[in-house]
């Protein structure tokens, strides 16, 4: 059984997906990459991160007088908690309501379907 993780707002999982990417990532690290899209302050990345370590998403060591911070929770763990959280909550429960909306997704595109079909089919081989 997994365990349930709290919900993650908007920038945190923003920072989280640059610390999965980079491995190991400082508060400049991570505020670098997002300034590439977007100003963001310092100590805004450095208190989501800190809430992140808090919340047992990030781990975080010493160096100097940095802190190294890395994933404390793989990503697919996290996209699990997640997308069963949106099941229970928004689905009721429903995995087959959930699915049903995705494939009806105008967004989605034929090759993605494709790949949806082949998924399914490989696990019921």
């Amino acid at each position: 059984m997994r365990k349930s993780l709290t919900p993650l707002g908007e920038t945190e999982m923003e920072v989280l997906h640059h610390v999965w990417k980079l491995g190991e990532a400082s508060v400049s690290d991570v505020r670098d990459r997002i300034l590439e899209n977007r100003k963001v302050a310092y100590t805004t990345i450095m208190t989501v991160m800190k809430n992140l370590a808090d919340k047992g998403f990030l781990k975080y060591r010493k160096e100097g007088i940095s802190y190294i911070y890395s994933a404390a929770i793989e990503p697919s763990d996290v996209q699990y908690n997640l997308v069963d959280g949106i099941v229970d909550k928004v689905f009721k429960g429903s995995a087959r309501d959930l699915v049903q909306t995705l494939v009806k997704s105008e967004n989605l595109t034929e090759k993605e379907r494709r790949e949806i079909k082949n998924l399914i089919n490989s696990i019921e081989d």
